[in-house]
This record gives structure tokens, C-alpha cells and sequence, in this order.
């Protein structure tokens, strides 16, 4: 057990010093104030994809008109074949800015996201805008999100500039795994990494994502990613291996109105593409499960059950581990002593992964919005 302990412990002194100290949650905009502001603002389209959302779209789209951009600014809502009146609701919230398109179906080869976004930027394929803003139906623009994420894109030069959503965290559920699930996101891809352009890590967040358009048509738009289930971390991998600057960090300023009041609305976000995060590998899956129980499991097993220097060196990591989460519990304004509890929190996602697999073993992998999801 003193080797499972060792190895416990130097796992976690790897995690805290050698992954860009992701934990500490430095990458954020909380400087967006002080950036420069251009001498003229770009035109920007913001797209919205959107299939059934009649709960949050007024809210987006409101947001979204409710801007101070001072530079001219489209909006454009592809309600993709909804049945709860979201395109209606989405035109009642808008202005003469706003175009609603109707969506068809998902052309083969595409994911039902990216073909929503595709049929937007053809809507407007004729109009003259330098930035996109991909973002979701349930995200919350506060007024000045738009001119500080064009700010930071025109002053630090970047041609994808995204911010991570402040993701709702009210209920029991959201309170105990939201935190984590941003921790673990920020594990994978540490944000310091992807916004270095020397490191070969690359990372966006969905929900809100500017893209300067010629650049992102050099690229090929969203061909190259068609398919693609984890769209927001491939689309930063392709622009950043075509030679693009890219920013991604922590905001405040745009908020997910995503409920989840229960465990299992969480298990359904993770189980649609943590799979697919490994590649679909059951090799990798496998050392994914063993890493996890390493690094995760291990300290608070050997802190409760060893004795002697692997009870020592267990609790050692127990407690790296509760350190290294607790700036991301007080972001979302919870205690630090429920880091301790962090193992409990990483077997779960343990669980929601494996049951990742088992759907796309049984063929129901990848879905969105109900539909399957081409696989690439």
C-alpha cells in the first residue's frame, strides 16, 4: 500500500505544479474592464442554435438585444424544428435585428448542433460581419459581455475568444457536482495552456464562443468538425492548429439558465459525450477508471483504512486534493470543507462515464436534444 500511497501523492504534486495551476481559477475576465476599446467596433452575428428551448430562448434573446455594443450587431435563432414554440417565443423577445430560421433536418455526417449553426451562418452567408457569436438557447448575456469579448479579441489579438458560463449551482445536486464538473473540465484543459500559443492544448466552451470570421473560414468553418460531439474543444483545436491565437477563461458575465435539479439531468449532460472524450477506447477508458480510483479514491481509502506511512502519505493527498478544489468551491460561493468530500463527488463521474460507454455500446451514445449524433 506505501506504493499506491507514494504514487497517490506524487499524482497530486503533478496535478497542483505541473498543470498550468489550473486550480487556482487565475484565468478569468475580470480584467476585461481595463482592456483597450477599438476605435471602431466590427460588426458582429451572433447565432443562436436552438431545438425545444421555450423555457430559457426569451431570456437569450433578450440578453442578447439588451447589449451596449456600440458596433452594429445581428442576431440570428435557427429553431430547429422545435414543438414548444421556441422560434415564436424567440421572435416576441427579439427586435428588428433578429432572424429567425427555421431549420431542416440533420444533413448525414453532422451533429444536430453544428448543422443548426451551419444553416445560420448560410442565412446570412451575404452579410458583411467581422465576428461570430456562437452561443446556446439557455445562456444569459449580461449587457457588456459582447463588448468585452470583442475588446479582448481586437486588443489581445485572438481569433476565438470563449468564456466558460457560470453554470447554475442552487439546488443539492448542482451544489455537490457542478463545482467539480468545471474543475474537472479545467484538469483536462487547463486554461493557461490553451490560451498559450506555444502549448498544444486547446479548449473553448460551447456556450459562448466569438470567432473572427475570416479566420474561421480559412479554416473551413464547421466542415471540418461536422460530426464532431465535443464541437466547442474541436473547433478551438482547429483554429488554434491553423495558426490562431485563442483565449478561454471563467466569466461572471454569461450565466447558464440550465437547470439541474437532480442527479440525473447531470448524468445525462456527462453520459452524452464523456465517451466520446475518450476517443471511444475502451483501453483508455480503462486507464481512465484506474486513474481516477488513483488519484481520487486511494487517498481518503488509505487515510481510513492504512496505517503508517501510507495512512500519512493518504492523507497528504486527501488533502492536496481539498486544497487544489477549494478556489473553484468558493467561485461558486460554497464552503472549502466540502473538498473533503470531493472522492464521493469523483466516483460518481466515475459512474457517469462508464455509463457513457454502455449507451454508445448499446448504440444510444451521443445524443442531443433526443437525436443521435454522427460519430467522428
Amino acid at each position: 500500500m506505501i506504493w499506491v500511497a507514494l504514487a497517490a501523492c506524487i499524482a497530486w504534486l503533478v496535478l497542483i505544479f505541473g498543470r498550468g495551476f489550473f486550480w487556482l481559477c487565475r484565468d478569468d475576465d475580470r480584467d476585461a474592464g481595463s482592456l483597450p476599446e477599438p476605435a471602431s467596433w466590427p460588426a458582429v452575428c451572433a447565432i443562436v442554435p436552438a431545438r425545444n428551448e421555450a423555457e430559457t430562448i426569451a431570456a437569450t434573446v433578450r440578453g442578447l438585444v439588451a447589449q451596449d455594443y456600440p458596433g452594429p450587431l445581428r442576431l440570428v435563432v435557427v429553431d430547429d424544428r422545435s414543438s414548444d414554440g421556441t422560434g415564436d417565443l424567440a421572435r416576441a423577445a427579439g427586435d428588428e435585428r433578429l432572424l429567425v430560421v427555421t431549420g431542416s433536418g440533420k444533413a448525414p455526417g453532422w451533429s444536430g448542433k453544428l448543422h443548426a449553426l451551419q444553416q445560420g451562418l448560410e442565412a446570412v452567408a451575404g452579410e458583411a460581419h467581422e465576428f461570430l457569436l456562437f452561443t446556446d438557447a439557455d445562456i444569459a448575456h449580461g449587457p457588456d459581455s459582447l463588448r468585452r469579448l470583442v475588446a479582448r479579441a481586437i486588443a489581445d489579438r485572438r481569433d476565438l475568444v470563449s468564456l466558460m458560463a457560470r453554470l447554475r449551482c442552487e439546488s443539492g445536486p448542482e451544489r455537490w457536482l457542478i463545482p467539480a464538473f468545471v474543475f474537472f473540465f479545467q484538469m483536462l484543459y487547463p486554461f493557461r495552456w490553451s490560451n498559450d500559443p506555444r502549448a498544444r492544448t486547446a479548449a473553448a466552451a460551447g456556450g459562448c464562443v466569438l470567432l473572427r470570421r475570416e479566420a474561421f473560414e480559412a479554416r473551413g468553418g464547421l466542415m471540418p468538425i461536422r460530426g464532431r460531439i465535443i464541437d466547442d474543444c474541436s473547433l478551438a483545436a482547429l483554429m488554434k492548429r491553423g495558426g490562431s491565437r485563442i483565449w478561454l477563461g471563467l466569466t461572471d458575465r454569461v450565466r447558464s439558465l440550465r437547470a439541474y435539479d437532480d442527479v440525473a439531468t447531470i448524468r445525462a449532460m456527462v453520459v452524452r459525450t464523456a465517451y466520446a472524450q475518450l476517443f471511444y477506447n475502451p483501453l483508455v477508458l480503462a486507464g481512465m477508471v484506474l486513474a481516477l480510483a488513483l488519484v481520487f479514491l486511494a487517498p481518503p481509502l488509505l487515510t481510513l483504512l492504512a496505517s503508517g506511512w501510507a495512512q500519512a502519505l493518504g492523507a497528504l493527498a486527501w488533502a492536496a486534493m481539498a486544497v487544489a478544489f477549494a478556489p473553484m468551491l468558493m467561485r461558486f460561493g460554497l464552503s472549502p470543507l466540502r473538498g473533503l468530500a470531493l472522492p464521493l463527488v469523483a466516483a460518481a463521474y466515475m459512474l457517469f462515464t462508464l455509463d457513457s460507454a454502455r449507451a454508445e455500446w448499446r448504440g444510444q451514445g451521443g445524443l442531443w436534444k433526443g437525436e443521435p449524433l454522427s460519430r467522428q
